[in-house]
C-alpha cells in the first residue's frame, strides 16, 4: 500500500495574468522557490516531493496523517500568497493512488475545508514504497560528439518512453535532472526494470543502470535505491563484471 499527495497551485492561470506580460522570470523564480519550500517540509517527515509541470507536485507520503498535511498548509500559507490544494490517495500501486487522490479532489471528498485538503488517508501500518533509480551509463562519451542541447533532446526522448512504459505498469516516472530518473514502482520492479533496460538499448542505443530500494517510507526507499546505484558504480570501478540492476530492501 502506498500513499500519495498531489499538491497544486489553485487558480494559477488567472493569477499569472495579473502580473502583466513581463512575468515569466518572476514565475520561474516563484515556482523554484515554492518547490524548495515544499520539498524541505515533506522531506523532514521522511517524504519526498517530485515536480510535475511546475504548478503541481507529487509527494509520496507514507505514514503522514491529515494533521501533518494541515501543518504543511499552515506553514505554506505564511510563506506564500499563493493558495495550494492537497489531494491524498492510497492504493496498492502508485498510479492507482494517484487516481484515488484525483477522484477525492474531483468528487469532492473534503478532509479539511479550511486548508483545502481532499481525498483519502490510509491509517494502516503496512505501507511500503519501492523506488527505482536509473542513470545513463557513460554519457560522457556522447558529450564528446553531441552538443549539450542534443544530449538534452536524447534524455527527454528517453524520459517520454520511460514514462509511458512504466505508466502501463501502474508506476510513475520522474526526471530528476542530469541523466537521472526515479520511478515510484508497483510490483515486479526488477522484471520491469530489466525489460526497460533492454528496450533502451534497442531503441536508443543507451545503457542504463538501475538501483532499486524498498522501505516503509519514501526517503528510506530512495536512500536504498541510490545506495544500490552507487554499488553498481563501485563494482564497475573494481574491474569486476557489474550488474545492470542492484536491489536493497529493509522490509
Amino acid at each position: 500500500m502506498i500513499q500519495l499527495t498531489i499538491i497544486k497551485i489553485t487558480e494559477y492561470g488567472p493569477w499569472t495574468l495579473t502580473l502583466g506580460s513581463d512575468r515569466e522570470h518572476e514565475l520561474q523564480m516563484l515556482q523554484a522557490n515554492l518547490y524548495g519550500q515544499i520539498q524541505k517540509m515533506f522531506s523532514e517527515k521522511n517524504s519526498l516531493v517530485f515536480s510535475n509541470r511546475f504548478d503541481e507536485f507529487f509527494a509520496v507520503t507514507n505514514g503522514l496523517t491529515l494533521e501533518d498535511h494541515i501543518e504543511f498548509q499552515k506553514k505554506l500559507e505564511k510563506l506564500s500568497s499563493l493558495k495550494l490544494s492537497m489531494s491524498i490517495g492510497y492504493a496498492n500501486t502508485p498510479f492507482d493512488a494517484n487516481i484515488k487522490a484525483y477522484e477525492g479532489k474531483k468528487t469532492p471528498v473534503i478532509l479539511n475545508k479550511e486548508h483545502n485538503i481532499y481525498g483519502f488517508i490510509d491509517g494502516k501500518s503496512d505501507q511500503k514504497v519501492t523506488i527505482m533509480h536509473f542513470d545513463v551509463e557513460d554519457l560522457t562519451s556522447r558529450r564528446k560528439i553531441k552538443s549539450p542541447y542534443e544530449i538534452s533532446s536524447i534524455i527527454f526522448n528517453l524520459y517520454a518512453k520511460m514514462s509511458q512504459f512504466f505508466l502501463e505498469r501502474k508506476s510513475m516516472t520522474f526526471f530528476m535532472g542530469g541523466d537521472n530518473f526515479m520511478v515510484v514502482s508497483a510490483d515486479n520492479s526488477k522484471e520491469n526494470a530489466k525489460e526497460f533496460l533492454d528496450l533502451a538499448k534497442e531503441e536508443f542505443d543507451i545503457t542504463l543502470n538501475c538501483g532499486i530500494g524498498t522501505a516503509r517510507t519514501v526517503r528510506e526507499a530512495v536512500k536504498l535505491a541510490t545506495k544500490s546505484l552507487d554499488t553498481i558504480r563501485e563494482i564497475r570501478k573494481s574491474g569486476k563484471e557489474k550488474p545492470e540492476i542492484y536491489e536493497l530492501s529493509c522490509i
